[in-house]
């Protein structure tokens, strides 16, 4: 039996900002080879972040990033370290570099490229076609691929498993959405078992536009069963043995046979733990390698608790603001407090990401506006602790509505009266935005945003849109699950409790505009994330006549959905890089 000490870095890395990821990817070697450990394994892309688009285009971005790979190895001692990085031979390649003593001593190209849902890497990439090798690390044969390599059952781990490997490590850019962790621990147990190789799945955590990576690296033995997890959004060094019996044992007894193919060659790399001296045969990967450092075993792992669903979701939202903020140099936000349930958990979201002390909440009352939604914006404000000015919109309403009377007539009120508010409440909030420097967060949520039930240029105002790809009645879940965190609760009953309504004319509710939340969301989530046609849906038993006019109202959105800001993805399929649909389009 061998043993190996791994390090899973789960790592925050920054679109671009090589000097910045270099230094993380190097403290993580660092800590890495002072705990002893044989090979530390980072994220997809590491050295340029991920996705790093169209300045893969850039050839003075692609030099740059060779340069900062040759930082990294020049740091490497005894420790091998897998890195994710760009590389260039007759076209780019998404790669990962296998550094030791100071150099590069190996490069793996990625051979399936996504290019669905979010992922466009087709765009940049050309695939890697020729079967890569194995590397010798501390007496153990290593096969590395990277992502979606590991999606595909006939994929390169299989290749590595044929010629020996023992171990099988999987650097990965893997973005969140709800329940996709037990998805991912599922298949990398399968990929695990089918290779009867140990598998190290190293995901990147952070958010990144709209994108947030969630991490939840985790070890696999050659059973397939979890040894250790690191948590969710958080950055963690998972570090772990593997003990490793030799791979025939396991593939003797294997009912489908022996492999037949040709053997890959296997480059060995001497580390800290292993004599240098060995007995291996380069082109067979056969011999031995005589331990010449014995260290105590490393206390196992607790194991880490899986989240509760709205907890999970909630933490996405959190992270992901936060770094939008942070990493585009953001130190405080504004947000239109209404007194409605949106922009109270915008409010908590924002406060939990930067601290109440960089949220600015502003109540615009108009003449529609209740007391209740006064006081209970008000009463968040002071329950958060952040601070909380007024300002009403009524003088600049009265002053636009005479101003175009003239050229309005005697044409009734309508939704342009109405609309007028919140484009006054948008322009405000941005006035506070130029002149203090705070960004403004929308508040629209995804139920809003799908059917246009949003003001352009005015609800839809804003630097980053917090909800935007949470549904109205997922919002009430959130902040009941906020409202159990903590001594106290946060949000007032009363936003929980009352109709939800825009308050633009007098005792409006949102349901003579749509159809209750709880009849609109479901519709929704089958139109927009499973691309189901309106037959389809009347199929499953929702109301024709509802279904209908939901589509249309999906449909004739699409163009202020362009115009809106990017937002937080949580779900399977999010406005933006995930559905892009033609706005002329008349396929109904």
């Amino acid at each position: 039996m061998t043993r190996v000490r791994i390090a899973a870095c789960q790592i925050n890395t920054r679109v671009g900002d090589l000097t910045y990821n270099v230094a993380r990817i190097c403290e993580a070697i660092d800590t890495a080879e002072a705990a002893g450990c044989d090979i530390a394994v980072f994220p997809e892309l590491a050295i340029t972040g991920y996705p790093p688009e169209d300045l893969l285009l850039k050839p003075g971005f692609i030099a740059d990033s060779r340069d900062a790979l040759g930082e990294v190895a020049a740091h490497t001692q005894g420790c091998v370290a897998v890195v994710g990085f760009v590389d260039v031979d007759r076209d780019l390649r998404n790669a990962a570099a296998v550094c030791a003593g100071g150099a590069v001593r190996g490069v793996y190209h990625k051979r399936n490229l996504p290019n669905y849902a979010v992922f466009d890497e087709q765009r940049y990439f050309a695939h890697g076609w020729e079967p890569s090798g194995l590397w010798s690390v501390a007496g153990v044969r290593m096969g590395v691929s990277i992502c979606e390599d590991a999606w595909n059952p006939a994929g390169p781990i299989l290749d590595q498993a044929d010629s020996g490997a023992e171990l099988i490590v999987n650097l990965n850019a893997s973005p969140y959405a709800e329940g996709k962790l037990a998805f991912r621990e599922r298949l990398m147990a399968t990929r695990a078992a089918d290779a009867s190789c140990a598998l190290v799945y190293v995901n990147q955590v952070g958010g990144q536009d709209e994108l947030v990576f969630d991490g939840g690296s985790m070890v696999f033995d050659a059973t397939g069963e979890v040894l250790a997890r690191s948590p969710q959004f958080e950055e963690d060094i998972l570090m772990v043995d593997l003990d490793l019996d030799p791979v025939y044992r396991k593939r003797l007894l294997d009912p489908r046979g022996r492999p037949t193919d040709d053997m890959l060659p296997v480059s060995v790399i001497p580390t800290m733990t292993v004599d240098t001296d060995t007995d291996i045969d380069t082109d067979t990967g056969t011999g031995t390698v005589t331990a010449a450092v014995t260290r105590p075993a490393l206390a196992p792992r607790a194991a880490v608790a899986s989240l509760d669903p709205d907890e999970e979701v909630y933490r996405a939202l959190v992270l992901g603001t936060r770094d939008y903020l942070v990493k585009n140099g953001f130190s405080d936000v504004v947000v239109g407090l209404s007194g409605g349930i949106d922009s109270t958990l915008v409010a908590v979201i924002a406060a939990d990401a930067v601290g109440a002390d960089h949220v600015h909440g502003v109540s615009m009352p108009s003449r529609y506006s209740s007391d209740h939604s006064r006081t209970d914006a008000e009463e968040l404000a002071d329950n958060l602790g952040i601070s909380f000015q007024t300002i009403p919109i009524e003088p600049a309403h009265t002053a636009l509505l005479e101003m175009l009377a003239p050229a309005f007539g005697d044409r009734p009120a309508d939704l342009t009266e109405e609309n007028l508010q919140s484009r006054i409440r948008g322009i405000t909030l941005m006035a506070l935005s130029n002149k203090l420097g705070w960004i403004v967060l929308s508040t629209g949520n995804k139920s809003e945003v799908a059917v246009g039930y949003a003001t352009l240029y005015g609800d839809t105002v804003g630097g980053y849109s917090v909800l935007k790809d949470v549904y109205k009645t997922r919002v009430y879940d959130l902040c009941r699950w906020r409202n159990t965190q903590g001594d106290i609760p946060v949000i007032p009953e009363g936003v929980l409790t009352k109709a939800p309504s825009a308050e633009l004319r007098p005792d409006q509710r949102d349901d003579q505009s749509l159809p209750p939340y709880e009849v609109l969301d479901p519709i929704l989530q089958g139109y927009i994330e499973h691309d189901r046609t309106v037959g389809e849906l009347i199929a499953m038993g929702h109301d024709p006549a509802t279904v209908e006019r939901v589509a249309r109202l999906v449909d004739g959105a699409e163009y202020k959905r362009r115009q809106s800001p990017v937002g937080v993805k949580v779900s399977a399929k999010a406005f933006g890089k995930d559905r892009r649909l033609p706005i002329t389009n008349g396929y109904r």
